[in-house]
């Protein structure tokens, strides 16, 4: 039995774009402020690895951590989290950091346009960052990083 996938707007707080998946356990979370990045993301990521997890969108840190939480609750594991760096309210750096404290085990790629070598040093050192990809970002590096990570696991 097939099922087709609705997509979902990237836009939406903490929308979720849920096709048939082999681990429906599984998650990669996205975390943006700007709804065209989320959107590009979830073009390339869900393009790269098909329906083999759940594709996990928040525009926050606040709205991430909170869906980590609930997805953590509900038994789903996120496994990769690709994180922008300048975000309102908690940077990207920060973010991360917090993440690694609570949930060391997921892979964190911070995607920056700005932040600073002191600020990818401390996500590198402090919130165990896996990579650190430049907007604007090269496809191929994105999927690479995220391949790597989860076979890093």
């Amino acid at each position: 039995m097939t099922t087709a996938s609705t997509p979902v707007s990237a836009g939406s707080a903490a929308s979720r774009l849920r096709p048939p998946v082999a681990h429906p356990e599984c998650a990669i979370l996205c975390v943006d402020d700007e709804k065209m990045i989320l959107d590009a993301l979830k073009v390339q990521i869900s393009r790269a690895l098909g329906d083999r997890y759940l594709y996990e969108f928040a525009e926050n840190a606040d709205e991430a951590m909170e869906l980590i939480e609930d997805l953590h609750g509900d038994g789903v594991q996120v496994l990769v989290i690709v994180s922008d760096w300048l975000m309102p309210g908690q940077r990207g750096d920060e973010f991360l950091i917090a993440v690694h404290r609570r949930f060391p085990r997921i892979v964190k790629v911070l995607l920056t346009g700005q932040a600073d070598a002191a600020a990818i040093e401390r996500a590198r050192t402090q919130g165990g960052l896996h990579r650190c990809l430049h907007k604007p970002w090269n496809e191929a590096d994105l999927i690479d990083a995220i391949v790597s990570g989860l076979s890093d696991e």
